[in-house]
This record gives C-alpha cells, structure tokens and sequence, in this order.
C-alpha cells in the first residue's frame, strides 16, 4: 500500500484543525482550540462559512488557551434520533473541560451542546490506571460509533502503548446524549498495533467509514502527555479490519519519497478514483495555531 501526498494549501484563519467530514460538496473542518466550525468547499477548499458553537472571550488572539479549550478532536457524520443530518463534535475529554461537545445540523439550524461526562465516564472506567482517556477520532457505521484512544503516554507493562477503539451501538449512544435515555450499554473493546517511527509509536488521529471501509489516519509526536505536544515525526494513513483486529497503514510521503512531516489530524474520502485507489482530504495541525489542507492518494 502507498500513501502520497499531491498538494498542500495553507487554511488561513482556521487554527488548529482537528477533524474533517464532507458531506456531499461540502467540507466541515473544526480546530482544537477554535469555538467554530468551518464550511469549505470540498473541491475547490475555498471558505464557504463559519458557524458559531459557542461564545467565548478567550479567542481574541485566535486561539483559546490550552487550559480551557473544549479540545475539539473529533467530528464524525451522523444523524441525531429526532432525524436531522449533521455533524457531531466530539472533545477529548483528556481534562475536565474536554468533555462536552456539539451537534451541528446541516440545514443550518443552530448548533446544540452535548454533555459527555457521561459516556467519558464510562469509558474511563475501561482503561488501565494511569491512563488519561485522550479521544482523538470518530466514526459512524449503519450500527456503531466508534471512537479511538490516542495511546499518548499510556504504558503497560511489557506491551507499551496501546491504541484502543471503543465501539458502541450508534442508536444508544446517541439516545443518551440527546437525553432520551439514562443508560449506556458496556462499549466493546479493542487494542490495535499501530507503527513506530525512530522508535515513537504512532497514535490515531482521525477515523472515517466511507466505500464500505474504516478509513484513519495516525500521527507520531515525541510526547510522553496526552495534553502536551511534541515534536512531529510523521503520519500514516489507511485502514482498519474491526473483524481482524488489525491495522493495515502506510507512511505518507511526498511524490519524489520525501518523508511528509505533517501532523495529520483528520481525513476524509473525497472520492475513489479506481478500484482500491482513493483521493483523500486530510487536515493538519502544527501546533503553532497553523493549519493545512492535503490532497493525498491512497493506492493497494
């Protein structure tokens, strides 16, 4: 498998990207330390619109300090149990302001917040002492929610970091979230491998389900913190067999095989160019506020 990157193109005025959805010709991207969501067109990634989660004085210098922040990580396409289409934006829940999120419906209704002390709560309950729940990807298939643990700083005994996909019936989760019901069922669990780069292993990063498979991506910083960054090594983009319990990923480079530094944050599938050949949009982050946008292609 072959993962290049075609093009890059600065996003300014949108820090910190940290997930991407397209729905049908338009591309919704959010930041980790923004308070908005951005519409972009998909094709061409020209700025469509911005959308308003919530009020904040903090984003005055164009972003929203690191000990406040919601840490928006991951967005996932779904439709809520009263119908509506939209997009869910999920915080990490790395720290206590980290767990709450938004649904924003794609008619341009207003954005609503989600509570997700909950659900967070109980998926806490699932990890080893000492590790901090770090969510940094979602998806949605006809039947569950999946969301993946970023092993940052997470060791255990004689395996090292392990990265961790919870899977949760979609209906149940979200009838909880939308406050239609008071339970949640145990999610299932599973640990995946995932490469090393100089000897850092990669975390995920973002996650899709798109042409019948579980698309992600995966970035290597040198961090021993879930909350803290670290120096960028690399990113990985491609599949994940639930069924198998493995991860099938290939380094991403630039045409001409050099090593493309970018922290990959989120992806999405614009289009499948042949059998086993897709185009993806992939979201950047460098951690300085700057963000961009990556053409890649995905090659069996």
């Amino acid at each position: 498998m072959k993962a290049t990157i075609l093009s890059e193109t600065r996003l300014p005025d949108l820090p910190s990207a940290s997930g991407i959805e397209i729905i049908g010709p338009t591309a919704y991207v959010i930041g980790d330390d923004s308070p908005l969501l951005y519409l972009l067109d998909a094709a061409t990634l020209a700025p469509l619109a911005r959308i308003t989660l919530f009020e904040t004085k903090e984003f005055g210098g164009g972003r929203i300090p690191k000990a406040s922040k919601p840490d928006l990580e991951a967005l996932l396409a779904l439709t809520w149990p009263d119908g509506r289409a939209g997009v869910l934006a999920l915080g990490s829940g790395s720290t206590p302001a980290r767990e709450v999120g938004w649904f924003v419906p794609v008619s341009g209704a207003a954005p609503h917040k989600v509570s997700l002390a909950g659900l967070y709560a109980l998926l806490r309950r699932l990890l080893p002492a000492g590790e901090t729940l770090n969510l940094e990807a979602a998806a949605a298939t006809d039947k569950d929610i999946l969301l993946f643990q970023r092993a940052i700083g997470a060791v255990q005994a004689g395996q090292g970091l392990v990265n961790r996909v919870f899977m949760l019936p979609v209906l149940e989760v979200l009838r909880f979230l939308s406050g239609q019901s008071s339970t949640l069922p145990a999610p299932r669990v599973q640990q995946l491998p995932l490469p090393l780069l100089a000897g850092k292993p990669a975390g995920f990063s973002g996650a899709t389900f798109a042409e019948g498979r579980l698309f992600v991506s995966a970035s290597v910083e040198d961090t021993q913190d879930a909350v803290l960054d670290g120096e960028v090594l690399g990113s990985f983009v491609g599949f994940v067999d639930l069924d198998k319990q493995a991860a099938q990923l290939a380094h991403l480079t630039w045409a001409d095989g050099r090593v493309y530094k970018g922290k990959v944050e989120g992806l999405a599938v614009r289009r499948q160019l042949a059998p086993g050949h897709w185009e993806l949009l992939l979201v950047t982050d460098d951690d300085a506020g700057g963000s961009t946008a990556a053409i890649a292609e995905l090659k069996l």
